[in-house]
């Protein structure tokens, strides 16, 4: 058997029983993470300029990913073939900061309705990388779990749907997307089995060092000492919780379940982000949405049992 063979093999083999589990687990809870981060991010952005927030969250993320390297006494020296965590790094960064740039030309909906075409891009970019196969029940329940999230997201209006026009902002945020869907492929394909500490910290630093591009000068303008405590919680949660945490998780989930199947569980945050602010006391969205919440959950359900 050729190295690509062999290579091509490995991206294939996926986990089985409860190890299987566990990995649905971690992108579930990895949704359930995200959702905190737009509640609690939109808070914060509300008082701190959003990109320069996104800055000062990658920078507590590589200094507590650091410490907890050297606290667990692993070198922190220069990894092999480190373009891996150049390619990582812009890819997320990308993602990050298109994000913020479309939402001053649309609306929260339509960055949600492109969002859906991210597990569907990410098994292209699977196939293409390495080969990945997706079967067609998966890819049935993909859209199954797709349409309950476009439910939820337009809110169970229909008159809505019929009216989104892709614009300026729809296409900026379609290029994050991509690179998004690019990125959980290229988690497996560039494991060397690192330390997952390790991995982790160079592709947060990698990202940081991105990020300081639109985000250095915004930083140097910030008022620190004003800095209202629920920015402070906003940065670390999406310091902490939203970048280490659902890294580690998003990483654990790929090595062990297909690109697709990864991304899928992202139809579940609308979901979550509802119950969020229905928690914060923000109002509670009407009963008809969670329809469109219990469709994706039986699609995802679905895709869950199917065979990878």
């Amino acid at each position: 058997m050729t190295d690509s063979q062999t290579a091509r093999s490995r991206h294939n083999t996926h986990a089985q029983g409860t190890e299987k589990l566990k990995a649905h687990l971690a992108v579930l809870l990895f949704s359930m993470l995200i959702a905190g981060s737009f509640s609690f991010g939109g808070l914060a952005a509300r008082r701190i300029d959003p990109i320069a927030l996104q800055g000062l969250r990658y920078i507590v993320t590589v200094a507590v990913l650091a410490l907890l390297c050297l606290k667990a006494g692993l070198s922190l020296r220069l990894p092999r073939e480190p373009w891996r965590f150049a390619v990582l790094g812009l890819l997320m960064a990308v993602y990050m900061t298109t994000m913020f740039i479309a939402l001053e030309f649309t609306q929260p909906v339509a960055t949600g309705a492109v969002f859906t075409l991210m597990p569907l891009m990410s098994a292209g970019f699977a196939w293409l990388l390495m080969r990945q196969r997706t079967r067609p029940g998966v890819f049935a329940s993909l859209l199954i779990a797709a349409s309950g999230a476009i439910w939820v997201i337009f809110r169970g209006d229909l008159a809505a749907l019929a009216r989104f026009d892709v614009g300026r902002g729809e296409m900026i945020y379609f290029v994050g997307v991509v690179c998004h869907a690019i990125y959980v492929p290229l988690l497996r394909l560039f494991n060397r089995k690192e330390a997952p500490l390790i991995f982790v910290l160079w592709a947060a630093l990698a990202t940081l060092v991105f990020i300081l591009v639109p985000a250095a000068p915004r930083l140097v303008e910030v008022d620190y000492l004003a800095i209202p405590p629920v920015v402070w919680f906003a940065v670390f949660y999406l310091a902490i919780m939203t970048t280490a945490v659902t890294f580690f998780l998003l990483q654990y989930a790929s090595m062990r379940l297909p690109a697709p199947k990864v991304l899928a569980y992202g139809y579940l945050t609308p979901t979550f982000i509802i119950v969020m602010e229905g928690l914060l006391g923000h109002g509670w969205a009407p009963a008809p949405i969670f329809l469109g919440a219990l469709v994706t959950a039986c699609g995802l359900l679905v895709m869950a049992f199917l065979p990878d």
